[in-house]
């Protein structure tokens, strides 16, 4: 009995061990990797589940970036975790990732240590220990195609905003030479205004030149004498050249804007046709507006779980800040700010369509809530359909995607059934 005890002890323990090396993938511990990252200094740091390694400093130079790389593979790692610090981050993604790692990009504000126990070395080990089990929510980072286009994107838009400071400047340098001519146009850019004031750099000052450079439609809207009068004016020489300087600024972003417009269409038609034609056919969506709304949400709905999410990232929902039953306040949630922005152009494009759904919605929210607040509701309604949309891949169609939210819905279905009751109540 002695006997068939050991040889059943001697048969079983092989296939312990068996499992054992199974189940931590052939005696290899899993080992993760945190990096705390700054502007010259990379705290780098790996942990196994038992024990951290020697934390090790790197700098932030493309070499010795790649060097960590290296110390990493060969300590058997595949996945680390780095804070979205600044932009610092960019660079040390697109290496590790280029070397194969699986990265992940971790917002500060959810691996905060406790006071009294922070320093760099232990933030790196503290990274390092919370992907180890589990507990990090990445976030979303597109991948090349989306980042490069949203390069373009976000390129094109600080152009047109420069575009628009430079054109006041020309109009402040045209009112301090008496020139009033702005006061009668509604679009200070366009080509009566340009062509104006390049007539004016070459050295032209008499009205009857310069009027024949404006537009007929608003020669005959407030007269010819009005306009002579407006375009004659007392022009120095040291006005003239700020107005020269300020000519030159703009015409090269014009062409800046053109170049970047060019290469987001290039990209967008090539790679998102698809979803350009689906964005398309929603109201208050242009060409422009939707290359920029694939370049900043990826055109791939399936990273949100649902249009309550993906409201919640864009920031354009109620944040959730209540307490003993009160709520004490409403504003909208952080996020993303080019997103919100042309989001919120779109809407506002949305409302001023006659016979849509949005400008009917506008118009009634508008009774009883400020312009500003009714215009974030269409935003906000807008980014629900533009999930719908890229998510079930259809193109709009109002009786369909105008819809409420299920929640909402719901809570209205209630409104109404008590209504209902209170009035039965009334009757009796």
């Amino acid at each position: 009995m002695l006997t068939q005890g050991i040889s059943l002890r001697f048969h079983i323990l092989p296939l312990i061990l068996h499992k054992k090396q199974n189940k931590n993938g052939g005696n290899m511990k899993k080992k993760t990797c945190g990096l705390d990252v700054h502007k010259d200094t990379i705290f780098c740091a790996i942990y196994d589940g038992k024990d951290f390694s020697e934390v090790k400093v790197f700098s932030t130079l493309t070499d010795s970036i790649y060097s960590m790389g290296e110390y990493i593979q060969s300590e058997g790692v595949k996945e680390i975790a780095l804070e979205s610090t600044g932009i610092y981050w960019i660079a040390i993604w697109n290496i590790l990732e280029d070397m194969g790692f699986n990265v992940m990009l971790v917002n500060p504000y959810l691996i905060k240590q406790m006071p009294g126990c922070k320093s760099d070395s232990k933030d790196a080990r503290w990274i390092a220990k919370l992907l180890h089990k589990g507990l990090l929510r990445g976030s979303l980072v597109p991948d090349k195609k989306i980042r490069e286009l949203r390069t373009y994107s976000r390129k094109y838009v600080k152009l047109q905003q420069r575009q628009t400071s430079v054109l006041q400047n020309m109009e402040h340098i045209l009112e301090m030479c008496s020139i009033r001519i702005t006061s009668y146009v509604s679009n200070i850019s366009g080509k009566s205004i340009i062509n104006v004031i390049r007539k004016i750099v070459e050295g032209e000052t008499d009205p009857e030149v310069l009027i024949k450079e404006i537009h007929g439609r608003i020669i005959k809207k407030h007269t010819e004498a009005t306009i002579k009068a407006s375009l004659k004016g007392f022009i120095l020489e040291h006005q003239r050249f700020s107005l020269e300087l300020s000519l030159e600024e703009y015409d090269m972003l014009v062409r800046q804007s053109k170049e970047c417009l060019d290469k987001m269409e290039e990209l967008c038609y090539k790679e998102y046709r698809r979803e350009m034609g689906l964005l398309l056919t929603i109201p208050g969506i242009n060409r422009i507006s939707a290359m920029i709304i694939i370049a900043e949400t990826g055109a791939d709905m399936r990273a949100f779980e649902n249009s309550r999410k993906f409201n919640g990232w864009t920031g354009l929902r109620p944040r959730n800040d209540e307490s003993a039953g009160k709520y004490k306040s409403t504003a909208t949630t952080k996020g993303n700010r080019h997103l919100r922005a042309v989001l919120v152009q779109c809407a506002w494009a949305a409302t001023r369509i006659k016979g849509s759904y949005f400008k009917d919605k506008y118009n009634h929210l508008a009774i009883r809530k400020s312009g500003k607040k009714a215009l974030i509701a269409i935003a906000r309604k807008l980014s629900s359909i533009i999930w719908n949309i890229l998510y079930y891949g259809e193109e709009y169609d109002a009786g369909k995607h105008i819809i409420y939210d299920p929640y909402k819905l719901k809570a209205k279905i209630s409104y109404h059934q008590r209504e209902v009751r209170r009035l039965e109540n009334l009757l009796q």
